[in-house]
């Protein structure tokens, strides 16, 4: 199996526009990060976990030629808004793109974000779906078993979900001892280091280190990264080895 970060930055994505920070102007390619997204390829079959503002330009830069399916964590639009590109999917591969998402996304996307896709006077072009429903148990797609992992964004529900030995988790803050025993075991671990402040919905960096620490993974990524945080290099020197920033086009094997 085979991870591709399409995007590792928060909702603004860095650079923040009009901000003059070092970290914004730094020429490190590292700290240009795009919305938070990743491309599993696993047994001959493409995912995408969410399809935020540049999901267009992350599918170009990696080249993407083919989507079985998209699987969303929550309805925040850093992580939906690029939901009618798929609609260029639908003409290469000629069929309807298969959409995962928990009730709550669904009803974001039905009645509030694209409602034109469900209208009874279809309008040509539309991007064509099929809506399948996540809920707590494991479900599988093609060759793919996907564990589902409630995590909390301030008091918003947020799917995680761990594949083979590989866990996604991205904008929490929150994570019950019950869900955690699904996390317990995997490999690899991605989880979301918003800055180093206390932040309301995300982990900090230190808060995130604990828990990484706690879980004792072989490997450990921290995405949905602020401007906040720093300079890619600089805080790579305060990591433990087996902790890393993830960068967008960072490819892992698992």
């Amino acid at each position: 199996m085979t991870i591709t970060f399409l995007g590792t930055g928060t909702s603004q994505g860095v650079p923040i526009i009009a901000c003059d920070c070092s970290v914004c102007r730094s020429a490190d390619s590292r700290d240009k990060r795009l919305r938070s997204s990743i491309l599993i390829e696993n047994e001959g079959e493409t995912y995408v976990v969410d399809t935020g503002p540049d999901f267009r330009q992350q599918m170009l830069r990696t080249a993407v030629k083919r989507l079985d399916a998209v699987i969303y964590t929550h309805e925040h639009r850093d992580h939906i808004a690029g939901l009618d590109d798929l609609r260029a999917f639908n003409f290469v591969m000629k069929r309807p793109i298969d959409i995962y998402a928990d009730d709550q996304v669904q009803e974001a996307i039905r009645s509030r974000e694209y409602p034109y896709i469900f209208s009874k006077e279809q309008y040509p072009g539309i991007p064509e779906i099929r809506m399948h429903r996540v809920g707590t148990e494991p479900f599988t797609i093609g060759k793919s078993t996907f564990t589902p992992i409630q995590v909390m964004h301030f008091k918003l529900p947020v799917m995680a979900y761990r594949i083979k030995n590989f866990t996604y988790i991205t904008d929490a803050n929150f994570i019950s001892e019950e869900e955690q025993e699904k996390i317990k075991g995997s490999e690899i671990i991605v989880l979301n280091a918003l800055r180093r402040e206390h932040h309301l919905s995300h982990f900090s960096f230190r808060e995130a280190l604990a828990l990484i620490e706690k879980w004792n993974p072989k490997e450990a990524y921290f995405t949905h990264i602020s401007h906040q945080l720093g300079k890619h290099a600089e805080v790579e020197k305060e990591l433990p080895a087996f902790v890393r920033l993830a960068y967008d086009g960072l490819v892992l094997k698992c």
